[in-house]
């Protein structure tokens, strides 16, 4: 039972095998709140894998899948079949099973970004779901509970009118070519597999995400220059953007996968006509909050002078003991399970969609074409 006493839902998951770090995230992730159980999987499209994998978690001999196509059949038709299947694949193979699971009446939680191309995130977007399945983005860093207090932030006009934002994404796993031995370098830098978007797919996409839902504002345009210094590297490694939001508020993005110290150094920066907030990633449980001509507060999550997102639903342990990229990802699932349920009203608008994930692959598309184009401007909605 789920820890507030509800069934657990019945997960599947498509992609993920030994070895899969994404997969043991979101397995992990299931849980922490007690709110799903594993049942079924196609874990790896190579049979013998799919097989070895579903033993090694446990799976029934009958629920393990060498193939999507025939878990989304199988599984609709059982009278216990999953209710909800994680998608943890690499970007290529996101649109086959969302849409096979959707059009079964399975709820879909897809790892980002939706689809390798705008097109298919487009085609997702028009399919009607059976039994009205719901989706999930799983831009997880949007479940930090001092990520949802900086959105109650801005909402409440605490920061005034948005001038300026600030987001970068640095990491440098990739700094040097790669090889096929390194499966999570491999696909990423493989155009037929990752879709257009390098570095901008895998963590600019979630910069971009998380300006988007902390700030509210709608993108206008972007000027973007997508750069591979890796040499004979087929998609970018670096990336640099500015940003032209609807209402006048300009930012910048940098994801970088080839800087060299930074582990995964995600950051926001946003500063309105009143005020304005910082928070890193890799100390999720502080964020600095000022108010012009003011002294520096320190938020923390959970802490004294707490918004309500923050020191209520969105927090599991007392401050002080820290939470971080695990509990995240958690919360979108546990939140998604009281969507599910029907018990979700409290949590719309706060959880990624699929409207979400196509603007995501707007971005992305939008961005490739500024690059392409010498950083032309070009608007969201020309593309």
């Amino acid at each position: 039972m789920a820890e507030n006493g509800a069934k657990r839902i019945r997960l599947g998951m498509v992609g993920g095998g030994t070895g899969a770090f994404i997969g043991y995230v979101h397995r992990v992730a299931a849980r922490i709140d007690g709110d799903y159980e594993l049942v079924a999987g196609a874990l790896s499209s190579r049979p013998e894998i799919a097989q070895e994998s579903g033993r090694n978690l446990g799976l029934a001999e009958d629920r393990i899948y060498t193939s999507y196509e025939e878990m989304a059949k199988a599984e609709a038709a059982r009278p216990d079949g999953i209710e909800a299947v994680s998608i943890v694949t690499p970007n290529h193979m996101h649109f086959g099973p969302a849409k096979a699971f959707l059009e079964a009446g399975i709820h879909v939680i897809c790892d980002k970004p939706i689809t390798s191309s705008i097109d298919d995130a487009r085609k997702l977007a028009e399919i009607q779901p059976k039994n009205g399945a719901r989706f999930l983005l799983t831009h997880n860093y949007t479940g930090y509970p001092l990520m949802r207090q900086a959105r109650e932030l801005v909402e409440s006009g605490a920061l005034g009118t948005i001038r300026v934002i600030q987001v970068e994404y640095p990491q440098d796993w990739l700094t040097e070519a790669t090889t096929d031995d390194n499966k999570q370098a491999s696909w990423r830098t493989d155009p037929a597999r990752s879709g257009a978007g390098g570095a901008i797919g895998d963590i600019g996409t979630h910069a971009y995400n998380l300006a988007r839902f902390v700030t509210g504002l709608k993108t206008d345009s972007v000027s973007a220059d997508l750069t591979s210094f890796v040499e004979g590297r087929q998609l970018d490694d670096n990336v640099h953007i500015m940003l032209r939001f609807e209402g006048g508020a300009k930012g910048m993005l940098w994801a970088s996968q080839v800087a060299v110290g930074c582990e995964n150094g995600l950051q926001l920066r946003v500063y309105g006509d009143k005020g304005g907030i910082e928070w890193r990633q890799d100390n999720p449980n502080y964020m600095w909050f000022t108010e012009f001509g003011k002294p520096k507060q320190l938020l923390t999550r959970g802490g004294a002078i707490s918004g309500n997102a923050a020191s209520t639903m969105n927090v599991r342990i007392p401050s002080g003991h820290p939470e971080g990229y695990l509990e995240a990802f958690a919360t979108l699932y546990s939140q998604f399970a009281a969507v599910i349920r029907g018990e979700g009203e409290a949590f719309e608008g706060l959880l990624p969609t699929l409207a979400d994930g196509v603007e995501g692959m707007q971005f992305i598309t939008a961005s490739v074409q500024s690059s392409k184009n010498d950083g032309k401007w070009t608007r969201l909605s020309d593309v």
